[in-house]
């Protein structure tokens, strides 16, 4: 509502004091103060009613109306009741801070101002709401210039002060208006999000995070979804879906706005797909060379196919590329998962967690390229070549080092570090996801290894506990590869054999064998070392260990007792 609008009601009562000129100020709201500052409290744009209460003598006038005019407030009604006239200290200082200001008659309360205020404010915003929903549908149908997730966040923001952002299913920042959430807290809410799909809650979720409430909404995707979408397993689309994070408790809306947000998640799930449509080139491209690779097509073919996607995934690169093959494999337990199509499902989700965590924004996945055969995904990772690492390049077909100073090739760990809470979520107690990256090769002819190496560490990842997990080819060159692979009942009874005297007696004793055992391996047998970490004198060093020979019958000495307990320890 505009200030005049207070003018024209009569039971109101008010009298203009001074502010002619900026009678058509809006008023967002009203707030009745007697206090000398009240800042705090104010957002800008209020009506703010007061008794007077404040003012001990003329000094006081203008702190207290610079304050109000600092805030933002709309205009000043200062009730005739205490002391009759309004001061004409208080007057001048508004004159001086141009805040229009009003004179309430002694026999008008303040309640009833506030009522017709908020009466008013409410009937407008509902209009203010309706119009929102016309311009949102109008977006809908404007075609791929007519907006998107920035444009409807901005008039969420504006014409409702709601403050909201889009979110991937991991948390990772679409879109936003206003400040950005920080990265954990997008992994967090995302995390309940998925959640909550999971135990079947209906939507819109309630968040409470860091003492704010937050609002979850889904935002299906029309292409993969349709009229269809109810009728199918949510395990289909949870890994893949955004959803819209509004800084609100939605619990007690009204139907016409829980309306609206439903058609923000509408218009912009039709932004994304028209997005999403890009990565259809990619994944073509991407299944173009996975299919020469995996039917053993000569490297020149191979060769002709990677240059074609070069370009598109590295625009402006000159020379090729080296590649890394990253494999995913998302499995469900229970007998109704064989209706849901895995390798889709781990498509969308590789391509996810192969962006940035530190991009922001829709077009941050324009590098990655995911096929899929059957329940499994496979993405083709170009690593654009390090200028002053060129001289130590590879030779054709071989694989570079996985280590942690070469530049910017993908880690098994790293990819899963920032999305691994969120996406335990989404696969709650029956779903798992497996991970495998190869080693970078930099040429056709290293392909078709770098898959099976990829493949080969994806199985060693679905062999451990967990379920989010990942291994990388720098695991495939040790032990670690073997033991995944030792029946369970053979690796129960070995590590039973050498391992449970000694935690038997720890529990009758409190004795620390087990603890002394893996510190002394890792010392490498060195006694000093093993103490000095341990913090025991190394006498105290030599009983324990002697008594860790004494229940197991070996010796720590001999190289192959130290392998079998060193085995067994990382197998239990």
């Amino acid at each position: 509502m505009r200030l005049r609008a207070l003018l024209e009601n009569d039971a109101l009562g008010l009298r203009l004091l001074g502010g002619d000129e900026e009678l058509d100020r809006s008023v967002r709201g009203v707030m009745t103060t007697d206090l000398r500052d009240p800042s705090r409290y104010l957002t800008g744009g209020e009506l703010v009613l007061t008794g007077l209460a404040w003012r001990r003598d003329a000094e006081d006038s203008e702190p207290f109306v610079r304050i109000l005019a600092g805030a933002g407030v709309a205009g000043l009604a200062a009730g005739e009741a205490e002391l009759g006239d309004i001061p004409d200290d208080l007057v001048e200082a508004c004159r001086r801070n141009r805040l229009p200001l009003f004179a309430v008659h002694e026999t008008v309360a303040f309640a009833t101002i506030t009522e017709y205020v908020v009466r008013q404010v409410s009937g407008e915003r509902a209009g203010d709401l309706a119009a929102v929903v016309d311009r949102h549908r109008r977006l809908m149908t404007s075609g791929p210039a007519g907006g998107g997730p920035e444009v409807v966040l901005d008039l969420l923001g504006s014409d409702l002060d709601l403050h909201a952002w889009v979110l991937s299913p991991t948390g990772r920042q679409i879109s936003g208006a206003g400040a950005p959430l920080s990265a954990a807290a997008g992994a967090e809410l995302a995390g309940l999000h998925l959640a909550a799909v999971r135990s079947g809650r209906r939507a819109p979720h309630r968040a409470a995070l860091g003492g704010t409430t937050y609002s979850l909404f889904p935002i299906r995707n029309n292409v993969r979804g349709g009229a269809a979408t109810a009728a199918r397993d949510v395990r289909e689309s949870v890994l893949s879906d955004w959803l819209l994070a509004v800084e609100a408790d939605a619990s007690d809306w009204p139907a016409a706005r829980l309306d609206l947000l439903q058609g923000v998640t509408q218009l912009i799930a039709v932004e994304r797909d028209r997005r999403d449509a890009a990565r259809t080139v990619r994944r073509r491209l991407a299944q173009e060379v996975l299919e020469l690779v995996q039917a053993g097509a000569a490297p020149a073919e191979i060769a002709a196919r990677l240059r074609v996607a070069t370009p598109v995934l590295l625009p402006g690169l000159g020379t090729a590329p080296h590649w890394q093959v990253v494999v995913a494999r998302v499995e469900w337990d229970d007998e109704g998962a064989s209706r849901v199509q895995g390798g889709p499902v781990a498509q969308a989700l590789l391509e996810e967690i192969l962006v940035d965590p530190a991009v922001t924004g829709p077009d941050s996945a324009d590098r990655i390229a995911v096929a899929h055969t059957g329940d499994e995904a496979i993405a083709l990772v170009p690593l654009p070549a390090v200028p002053d690492q060129a001289a130590d390049a590879p030779r054709e077909g071989e694989a570079d080092a996985d280590g942690p100073d070469d530049g910017p090739a993908l880690h098994a760990d790293a990819l899963l570090a920032a999305v691994r809470a969120p996406l335990s979520a989404g696969l709650a107690d029956d779903g798992r996801l497996t991970l495998g990256v190869s080693a970078s090769v930099h040429s056709a002819e290293g392909l078709r290894g770098a898959l099976e190496e990829a493949r080969h560490a994806r199985r060693v990842a679905a062999a451990r506990p967990g379920r989010v997990c990942a291994a990388g080819h720098h695991e495939l060159a040790s032990h670690v590869l073997l033991l995944p692979f030792v029946p369970d009942d053979v690796r129960r009874a070995f590590t039973a054999r050498l391992l449970d005297p000694l935690r038997e007696y720890d529990r009758r004793h409190r004795a620390e064998l087990i603890p002394t055992l893996e510190a002394f391996l890792d010392c490498d047998g060195s006694w000093t070392r093993c103490a000095a970490r341990l913090h025991l004198h190394v006498n105290t060093l030599r009983y324990r260990v002697g008594r860790i020979e004494q229940l197991t019958g070996r010796d720590l000495a001999r190289l192959e007792d130290k392998l079998d307990f060193f085995l067994a320890l990382r197998m239990s």
